[in-house]
């Protein structure tokens, strides 16, 4: 029976701090893979002006399709994740994102047709979705259990450096251009022709070293062990956290392999027990989404220009939100272990309600200029220390071990496709029902996420993942109590 005494990683080396610094570098090299997802993801809006001209997208169809098409990949990488999750294991799967990745932007950078353009886009979205569904996954089976949740969020913390780093990377790399400028002007300019290119090929730099850094990393120890290679995955647990933290570990996992009622993992992943917890992950996901934050990104120029921003001003803008984005990423990670991830989540979207009630009526009234900046900036602060960094948290944790990748897999499509409907119905909303009204429509989405995760999300804090998937009842092992 599992030790409740030791599930909050007692047995883990604490004292070393080589072993400590090791986990860390590993995360660290796990969590290139959500650069490269927030940095393609956002890298394409720098270019937009450019390319879209160089292909002549004159009709809104192919310029949402240029947009857009990288999500057909998001999807397509995060459904097939969790077979090869299962049969090719994590490290395998990191390094086939990298690979993915330096060969699209490169793709893209070269593309000569539009048609080869959205070839490579795609395929790009492809290394998104692995590395949005295998990075946070892998982190969270390297991590003891009072250092997961600061781990893991690393993976947040490089989305948003991603986004960042794309955001101030097309800034450097376009020339200004005269507000006099025609198309033509722009088509033949060193930004036309060439600048929106390298927006693109310099993802292969980032990309190469993430590469480079899969082939260093262990392979997940609790991925090892559910393949029956106990020898490996002890010894990559000893390297982490020594050897009484990795006879803990595989103790606890042989215990719920032996749990009564111990099923084949395709039946495990349909059971009621595991279902549920599914469900619990989807809606985190799809709240991640429909929060409505990721409009604000996606979207930045409109809803700055119906607050009364000009050009020079909203691409300022811009850079602010990403740079708040990432430092509040940081208080994230020193604040999700200690106050946890359920208080996190509640206060967030409790906070996204507010503001977003107070942004339809700034709004509303029409009113301009700072009062609207600093509502998007509180918003985003929000969202950045709770929803963005906890839901990857915590639907990296909640899995059982041995169907963690394909329920990871569902969780993430979901999130995807959630992404997908609110990036495509934002313009129609707003059309509508006005900037107010569609950000009160946000706010009751906020308002049934909060009343939902209320009622069913559980604190995971300083909990081992075989502790919590005993705690959530999936599994018919019961803690043994004599140690509590």
């Amino acid at each position: 029976m599992i030790n409740a005494s030791l599930t909050s990683g007692d047995a883990y080396a604490a004292h070393d701090a080589h072993r400590t610094a090791l986990v860390w570098l590993v995360a660290c090299a796990a969590a290139l893979g959500g650069l490269l997802f927030g940095y393609d993801w956002v890298v394409i809006g720098g270019a937009k002006p450019f390319y879209e001209l160089y292909f002549h997208l004159d009709s809104p169809s192919l310029a949402g399709w240029a947009m857009s098409c990288a999500l057909v990949g998001c999807l397509i990488g995060a459904l097939s994740s969790g077979p090869m999750n299962n049969h090719l294991g994590r490290k395998r799967l990191l390094t086939l994102a990298a690979l993915a990745f330096a060969i699209s932007s490169g793709g893209v950078g070269f593309a000569q047709s539009f048609f080869v353009f959205v070839c490579w886009r795609i395929l790009g979205g492809f290394a998104i979705g692995l590395a949005s569904g295998i990075s946070p996954v892998y982190i969270a089976e390297i991590s003891p259990a009072h250092l997961r949740g600061r781990l893991v969020s690393l993976n947040q913390l490089a989305i948003v450096s991603g986004i960042l780093l794309a955001q101030v990377v097309n800034w450097m790399i376009a020339r200004p251009v005269p507000s006099n400028a025609s198309a033509q002007d722009i088509l033949i300019s060193w930004n036309g022709q060439w600048g929106w290119r390298w927006m693109f090929a310099v993802t292969a730099v980032p990309s190469i070293l993430f590469l480079i850094a899969t082939f260093f990393v262990p392979e997940s120890p609790r991925w090892l062990a559910t393949k029956g290679r106990s020898q490996q995955a002890f010894q990559v647990l000893s390297r982490l956290g020594g050897a009484a933290y990795a006879t803990e570990v595989l103790d606890e996992l042989s215990s719920l392999a032996q749990a009564p009622g111990n099923v084949t993992p395709k039946r495990e992943l349909l059971s009621p027990r595991v279902l549920k917890v599914i469900v619990l992950g989807c809606a985190l996901a799809i709240l991640q989404q429909w929060c409505g934050i990721n409009v604000i990104f996606n979207y930045a120029q409109e809803i700055f220009a119906a607050a009364g921003y000009q050009i020079s001003d909203i691409l300022f803008n811009i850079v602010v939100t990403g740079a708040v984005n990432a430092v509040f990423t940081l208080v994230a990670l020193f604040t999700i272990d200690r106050y946890g991830r359920r208080n996190l989540v509640l206060t967030g979207t409790a906070g996204l309600l507010l503001i977003y009630a107070a942004l339809g009526l700034c709004y509303k009234l029409h009113l301009q200029g700072k009062p609207m900046l600093i509502l998007v900036v509180l918003a985003i602060a929000c969202y950045a220390m709770s929803l963005a960094p906890v839901t990857w948290v915590v639907i990296s944790e909640i899995f059982p071990t041995r169907v963690r990748g394909a329920a990871m897999s569902i969780a993430i499509t979901a999130l995807w496709s959630a992404c997908f409907i609110l990036t495509y119905s934002f313009p129609e909303l707003n059309a509508r029902l006005g900037p107010a009204g569609t950000f009160w429509s946000y706010g009751i989405i906020c308002l049934a996420g909060w009343l939902f995760l209320y009622l069913r999300l559980p604190e995971t804090k300083g909990k081992s993942l075989e502790q919590i998937e005993v705690e959530l009842g999936m599994t018919s092992l019961q803690r043994d109590n004599t140690n509590d």
